[in-house]
């Protein structure tokens, strides 16, 4: 299949990566931080400082490790309970299952980096590195779901940290939590920048057929040059894209999240972005501007420096321009697709390529809403057989 998009590298204000990097930093092999800056709750922040005698040999950064390469570490997570719950007016569900602590994909944009903070590590190189998984998850989700008075509802998965990351093809621990809400007929609405996905086509073409799942993927860039310096450890986007497609011909709901627009880096693509995605097969499509909360603003700032610095102040100053001249705008209503006339041009132009592309149409698709009638709680003893 023929999609449109850019030359990599190419935008209509001129070249995104020109090869260019920061004077100091060329930061860490394979991983999209360029730095690993002490947690915000730390009592002590550490900065390296060379005074001249440091030698690379000798030098505890884990940039000098390995060739340069970082390895990530899996640590399993001891949490009681795997449904998270948020009364969040921006978002469209009141519940989600995060299955991994950090995310091995390292996008350095991610909102969810701050959150490695309390766990006392970095929301830098450590949040890609350093991760934790529920092994259990699938047990306890059980046990909530069988809990009297439970009431269904759709559950997110992937909504902090990517379910289908690279870990999860060893772990398999998304795949079995997926096995617990086919069998009680749960619905559930995945988020990911991964074409694993597409190894549980089995169970989701099932789910499918009883309207209790639809599946996102996030889609920044077309250019594969740009995705591999901001989302090292994802998937490509032709791989997204045949994802999108191979999820589609199974009869799976699938849609595609512009998350984030990136100004003055991605904001060229989202018309080119969203035909690809139609013309693969995606149905829905949404999109959220840039934000960058706490740890994250100097962490995307840094690699900007590395990786962008020839555009790094236009970026930073059009973020400002939509969020009140900040580079993040906390409150409900505006944290998602940020104020004022950028704001309203980049929401004005999804809208007209949604429609272009016959994209977001009801009619064109059917009803595509998740049904939560046909829910039944787990037996509290698996070996029982249901009485009908």
């Amino acid at each position: 299949m023929d999609f449109a998009r850019p030359r990599p590298g190419f935008s209509p204000s001129g070249p995104i990566l020109a090869g260019a990097r920061g004077p100091d930093r060329a930061g860490f092999r394979g991983r999209g931080a360029v730095a690993n800056p002490t947690g915000r709750f730390e009592k002590f922040q550490r900065s390296a400082v060379d005074d001249g005698w440091l030698r690379a040999e000798d030098e505890a950064d884990p940039a000098h490790e390995n060739g340069g390469q970082v390895r990530t570490t899996v640590t399993p997570d001891a949490s009681r309970k795997v449904i998270a719950r948020n009364t969040s007016p921006d978002i469209p569900f009141d519940r989600s299952i995060n299955v991994y602590r950090g995310c091995e994909h390292g996008c350095v944009y991610c909102y969810a980096r701050p959150s490695h903070a309390y766990l006392g590590l970095s929301p830098g190189l450590d949040f890609e590195t350093r991760l934790f998984a529920k092994h259990d998850a699938a047990t306890l989700l059980a046990d909530e779901l069988r809990k009297p008075g439970y009431k269904p509802a759709p559950i997110s998965l992937g909504s902090n940290t990517d379910c289908y990351q690279p870990v999860e093809r060893r772990l398999a621990i998304t795949r079995s939590v997926l096995g617990v809400l086919s069998d009680t007929n749960h619905p559930v609405t995945i988020v990911t920048k991964s074409d694993l996905v597409t190894r549980d086509i089995d169970l989701l073409a099932d789910m499918a057929t009883r309207r209790l799942v639809h599946v996102y993927i996030s889609l920044t860039t077309l250019d594969p040059r740009l995705a591999r310096a901001m989302e090292p450890r994802a998937s490509t986007p032709a791989k997204r894209l045949s994802a999108i497609g191979r999820l589609a011909a199974a009869g799976i709901p699938t849609g595609v999240m512009t998350a984030p627009v990136i100004p003055a880096l991605t904001d060229h693509e989202i018309e080119s972005l969203l035909d690809a995605a139609s013309a693969a097969g995606a149905e829905t499509a949404g999109y959220v501007l840039l934000r960058l909360p706490h740890e994250i603003k100097d962490l995307f700032s840094e690699w900007l420096g590395v990786h962008a610095p020839n555009r790094a102040e236009r970026v930073l100053s059009l973020v400002r321009e939509a969020r009140g001249g900040r580079l993040n705008d906390p409150r409900f209503g505006s944290r998602m697709r940020g104020d004022g006339p950028y704001a309203e041009l980049i929401r004005r132009r999804h809208e007209a390529a949604c429609r272009r592309f016959g994209l977001n149409r009801p009619d064109r698709h059917g009803d595509r809403r998740l049904d939560t009638s046909s829910f039944r709680p787990p037996s509290a003893d698996t070996r029982q057989l249901a009485l009908f």
